[in-house]
């Protein structure tokens, strides 16, 4: 006889189907096949419930837990080291930096500070350890109180393991929980009115009134937690017809207060043992226990919670619900919340344990007191070592609160401040802030108030309204901090720099002209110091007297200049900029790759993506267009894991070159150009989409849309943009037949060209010289630009170069010749991908009576574009772990996809991949 839908066939009323979903999920663990399913429901929805029915059917897995507690939200790792402590004894299993930062997060060591996602790929290796030896299923409860750093390495986890036998299901509130958006998603509702009287008038077998139970079943939404427990604590009275839910309160409180009850209706010791285990959510019972006997407590204590059904004391200590435990720490006194705490942190082992004693010992004071603050200023300290800085901010915004010297609280909130603003937290930040300002502050100490103000500001607001701040904390802190002072100004020119044109009275000059009048930094120059002198001089005193001094700036951010990794990094944005303004390939694709090198290796995937479009925009002028695809894949997978802000430019300059026309591209990528519009961005909004525009509509054969975009990119002077524009803007109005306005777009590109004097620079001049030029002049410049740019990586420059010469050729009435030059630009053209330009080649070659056919596709295709990346690093040589470490994926998985890559190739052997033309390895 089939099962009605209601009918509760796993035992849980109404959640067959859900059920099923779980039932489906454990099958494929068992048969190797990872899964991942985000359950998204209202408090009380059932989550937990359907979370515990996973547990029950998981016989062979290796389980691990978590839970989120809402007040330890701050405390980093947290929630990681919950679902993670049982795997432990397996790290040493990992590479000696993942180890390292495993046990750097998790206090177990005091090595560098640990980037938070290279503790991700810790722990992924870490499970993926686990998963050889058995099916792995991750429970995670009540995600949205995770930690951020936990909640993002669990976000990451879920997307890199593709290959192992591993499970995650995940519990989190409706529109919270955002590093989990893209993942697989079960949504969890409320129960019909059928399913939801059914489970009422199960749980409440004596009489109830029709008309009080209507109501219940109205009011809860069909939310079985309050459906069980709104009654809980009432009279027989009230429950025959006396009924009424509290109105206005939100469903949450009043199930939290069906806790509350029960929970006021326990003995004083009962209810003080309760929520010393709401005050310690690591559930570690043998820490309860003797914070119990530090508080004198009964011993049949615990047998009183556990028989109210509220918890339970095992292995671990498990609330019923997650709501018990926010209910019972909200509902009780702060009397007895200081002395919980204060018996926890007496509890705690102050040599294993320094930090979460000083935590509660932080919460345990009433009051102002300078010893307990110290304590969580040195914890802070630990914290930022472990690469949590926002717990760090947490301790540190409670030292200020307990500190009792007015000055001293003011430097711990501006410390406070800037951890609160580095770990992204910017409504903290402000509010600690202001607070600091408050207190009294020395000049050094106003200064750094300042600085910190402004870079909250470029934050929100990037190059708009922080420069004019950034100057004024320039000056203040020149005096005390030089150092400071030249990188503020640096921070200045480069908020300018994203503006362009968008600034509103103070730009790059402005800045650059402060700049110089600051004063010198110390001897020798740090690359810091040489990158501000060679901008701000860039900026006031032309591009040729720019060019000396930042070749000295790019030399000290070089592969042998031995740059601090953290500098690099830090400032590896301008200086990449400044090389694009020098027309240097070579320093291009040296910064990119080393800093897309140094982040995988620390981890560093906050920075990642940036380093990434930076490589990929060098692969686009080299005309590697599936290598830039793949790596751009990779970028936005990152940004979808982490919640990084979405690197957009580089896929539209790649979009425009394969030949997207412009106004699909503004569909396309309308979002994108709006939020630069809304942070201030003038550089990516005018600059960087008007020359990918002008490129794009060249390569169509519609110049006078190219020229209008190539003129307004052209109003103004943006870095490492401007010099690109002109060249589009030469051909456009030569082809438009504005002759005046080529000729002056021509003087001013071969006043930098020639300044600059590296072999890309020369060849486009050549290039845009000749079409300008005629008869044996024009056919000598065709020819330098030829040898020019066959001398560098900038293939898409080298291919036009060859097709506006095929073009000459052919009005020059000169067929053969002009054949040959067309069918070079076509086929370059074709295997990169460029398919406007290659169209525009085609039509060129029709016109002399050459048939242009299609390259073969044999090998296009054949892999994906993670395939393709993979198996170009193993043609290298590195090795699957190496593998999984440059690209955030287990060694599993690196081999899963290796044998997909040799099945496609018709390969078995990595000797063979050797052996194969690089083309081979082209993805889709």
């Amino acid at each position: 006889m089939p099962t009605s839908p209601g009918t509760p066939q796993y035992g849980l009323r109404g959640r067959n189907v859900e059920c099923d979903v779980l039932d489906r999920l454990l099958r494929d663990l068992r048969a190797g096949r990872h899964q991942v399913l985000v359950l998204r429901g209202e408090p009380g929805v059932g989550k937990s419930a359907l979370l515990e029915y996973t547990l029950r059917r998981s016989s062979g897995f290796r389980v691990l837990r978590a839970t989120g507690v809402e007040y330890e939200i701050e405390l980093a790792y947290a929630g990681l080291h919950q679902l993670c402590a049982p795997l432990l004894p397996l790290r040493d299993r990992l590479p000696e930096p993942q180890r390292a930062a495993l046990e750097a997060a998790f206090g177990l060591g005091l090595q560098a500070p640990a980037d938070r996602f290279l503790v991700g790929l810790a722990v992924l290796g870490l499970i993926s350890e686990a998963a050889e030896e058995q099916p792995v299923l991750c429970v995670v409860d009540d995600a949205q109180w995770l930690d951020r750093e936990s909640v993002q390495t669990i976000a990451f986890i879920a997307r890199r393991l593709l290959a192992e036998p591993v499970g995650m299901v995940i519990a989190v509130r409706p529109s919270q929980g955002q590093e989990l958006v893209g993942l697989a998603e079960l949504p969890v509702d409320g129960l019909d009115a059928t399913d939801a009287r059914a489970l009422l008038d199960a749980a409440w077998p004596g009489r109830l009134d029709e008309q009080v139970r209507d109501r219940v079943i109205a009011e809860s939404g069909g939310i079985p937690l309050a459906l069980l427990e709104l009654p809980r604590g009432l009279s027989p009275a009230e429950l025959a017809g006396g009924f009424e839910l509290p109105g206005g309160a939100p469903l949450t409180t009043q199930i939290e207060q069906s806790f509350v009850r029960q929970f006021e209706s326990l003995p004083d010791d009962a209810r003080l043992l309760l929520l010393a285990a709401a005050a310690e959510p690591l559930g570690d019972v043998g820490l309860l226990l003797r914070a119990a006997e530090l508080l004198e407590l009964d011993e049949q204590a615990a047998v009183v919670v556990q028989a109210a059904g509220l918890v339970e004391l095992g292995a671990h200590v498990r609330f019923r619900h997650p709501l018990v435990r926010s209910g019972v720490y909200r509902a009780a006194s702060v009397v007895d919340r200081l002395k919980v705490h204060r018996a926890l942190a007496d509890a705690t082992d102050a040599e294993r344990d320094p930090d979460r004693r000083a935590w509660h010992r932080g919460h345990a004071t009433y009051g102002l007191d300078e010893s307990v603050a110290a304590e969580l200023e040195r914890s802070a300290g630990r914290a930022e070592a472990r690469g949590g800085i926002a717990a760090a901010a947490q301790f540190l915004e409670r030292a200020a609160e307990l500190t009792p010297d007015p000055a001293r609280r003011g430097r711990r909130a501006l410390a406070a401040a800037r951890a609160r603003n580095e770990s992204g937290a910017l409504e903290a930040a402000h509010r600690l802030l202001a607070a600091a300002e408050a207190c009294p502050q020395d000049d050094l100490g106003r200064a750094q108030l300042a600085r910190l103000r402004a870079q909250l500001v470029f934050v929100r607001n990037r190059g708009i309204d922080a420069p004019p701040l950034l100057i004024e904390a320039a000056d203040k802190l020149a005096p005390y901090d030089a150092d400071a002072a030249r990188e503020c100004y640096l921070e200045a020119l480069g908020a300018t720099i994203y503006a362009g044109r968008l600034h509103r009275g103070i730009g790059s000059l402005e800045v650059a002209t402060a700049a110089r009048k600051a004063p010198g930094g110390q001897e020798p120059l740090r690359p810091t110091d040489l990158l501000l002198e060679g901008l701000a001089i860039r900026v006031t005193d032309g591009y040729d007297a720019g060019i000396a001094p930042l070749r000295r700036a790019l030399e000290a951010f070089g592969p042998d200049s031995g740059v601090q990794d953290h500098e690099f990094l830090r400032w590896c944005y301008l200086s990449w900029i400044a090389a694009a303004d020098l027309w240097d390939e070579v320093r291009m694709e040296e910064l990119a790759t080393r800093a897309v090198r140094l982040c995988r290796r620390s981890g560093a995937l906050a920075t990642l993506p940036l380093a990434l479009g930076y490589e990929a925009v060098v692969r686009v002028h080299a005309g590697e267009f599936a290598s830039a695809a793949v790596l751009l894949d990779e970028s936005d997978a990152i940004v979808k894991a982490t919640g990084s802000p979405a690197v957009r430019y580089p896929l539209y300059l790649l979009s425009a070159w394969r030949g997207v026309a412009p106004d699909v591209l503004r569909e396309m990528y309308d979002h994108d150009l709006e939020g630069l519009a809304d942070r201030g961005e003038g550089r990516g909004l005018y600059g960087g989409a008007g020359y990918a525009n002008a490129a794009s509509y060249n390569g169509l054969g519609q110049y006078d849309a190219a020229l209008a975009a190539a003129r307004s990119a052209c109003e103004y002077d943006d870095l490492g943009v401007y010099g690109f524009t002109l060249i589009e803007l030469v051909e456009a109005a030569v082809r438009s037949g504005v002759r005046d306005e080529a000729e002056d777009a021509l003087r001013r590109l071969e006043e930098r060209t020639s300044a600059a004097g590296t072999e890309w620079a020369l060849g486009v001049q050549a290039r845009s010289r000749a079409l300008l030029s005629d008869g044996d002049a024009a056919e000598e410049s065709y020819r330098e630009a030829l040898t020019q740019l066959g001398r560098t990586r900038v293939t898409v420059q080298l291919a036009r170069a060859h097709l506006v010469y095929g073009e000459w050729l052919r009005r020059s009435n000169r067929r053969v010749d002009a054949r040959q030059q067309l069918r070079t630009a076509y086929e370059l053209f074709v295997g990169i991908g460029a398919q406007s330009y290659a169209e525009r080649a085609r039509r060129e070659l029709a016109a002399v009576g050459d048939i242009a056919r299609g390259r073969g596709e044999v090998s296009l295709g054949v892999l994906t574009r993670q395939e393709s990346q993979i198996a170009r690093l193993a043609r290298e040589g590195l090795t699957n772990p190496a593998i999984g470490a440059e690209l955030y994926l287990s060694r599993h998985t690196v081999e899963w996809h290796l044998r997909k890559v040799f099945t496609k190739l018709g390969i078995n052997s990595r000797k063979q991949l050797v052996d194969l033309p690089v083309n081979r390895l082209n993805s889709a």
